[in-house]
């Protein structure tokens, strides 16, 4: 079943001569349960498209269809709670709060939608990512992979349509790197959660279902 639609996306930043073509005209489909890669060099477009499939940013022209809903007819405070709710979202530098112990940052997305923390939702979670005995602990008092960990629990714990992976391993030593993979693909299968992933890796891309290769702006193969 199609969870994700992405029609002729381009995106244009700046006119005359400065203007820059950052997406020129993207299309492809991603099917439920399915763990994609996205690969390209650095300024290939790849987080940009990453950025837009999730809201974080609007296109120029085209269309993003999560689960049926075409996101940019949303106004910005819907677009906002829509992400909250249905985009995981991962980053190169883990963003986590530093005040917030584990247990805290992976819960904080429900907290602010005002939803109840479920203890044993949460005791699952640490399981799943190897944190169980971290759970008090500070981001400055955890490893790399482990604050990557905590961060891919805060995208996983509301159960989001879609996961979006921004070069999640960037910023980790090659083991960390291994067990952060690792993981993705177990919540891809355990969870038959929906994973786009970024990285100009081409060894971790070949942990997904499918890599989409893009080049100035444009998909140049899929496979």
């Amino acid at each position: 079943m199609e969870i994700l639609r992405v029609e002729n996306l381009t995106k244009i930043y700046g006119k005359g001569s400065t203007k820059v073509v950052a997406l020129n005209n993207v299309s492809f489909s991603v099917n439920k349960g399915e763990f994609v890669a996205i690969v390209g060099a650095s300024g290939s477009g790849k987080s940009t498209l990453l950025h837009l499939i999730g809201g974080v940013d609007r296109p120029t022209s085209g269309k993003v269809y999560i689960d049926n809903q075409d996101i940019f007819n949303f106004n910005d405070d819907k677009l906002a709670i829509f992400r909250r709710r249905q985009v995981g979202l991962i980053y190169q530098f883990y963003n986590l709060i530093p005040i917030l112990n584990v247990e805290e940052n992976i819960t904080l997305p429900l907290v602010l939608d005002n939803r109840e923390v479920n203890n044993q939702d949460i005791n699952d979670m640490l399981n799943l990512l190897g944190l169980e005995d971290r759970r008090n602990h500070l981001p400055n008092e955890l490893s790399g992979g482990q604050q990557q960990r905590t961060s891919i629990g805060r995208a996983l714990i509301t159960n989001p349509t879609i996961i979006l992976a921004d070069e999640p391993t960037g910023n980790l030593d090659s083991k960390s790197s291994d067990e952060i993979v690792a993981l993705l693909k177990k919540s891809n299968k355990q969870l038959k959660q929906t994973i786009i992933m970024i990285t100009h890796n081409m060894e971790i891309a070949k942990c997904a279902d499918r890599i989409i290769h893009i080049e100035d702006g444009r998909i140049v193969e899929e496979a």
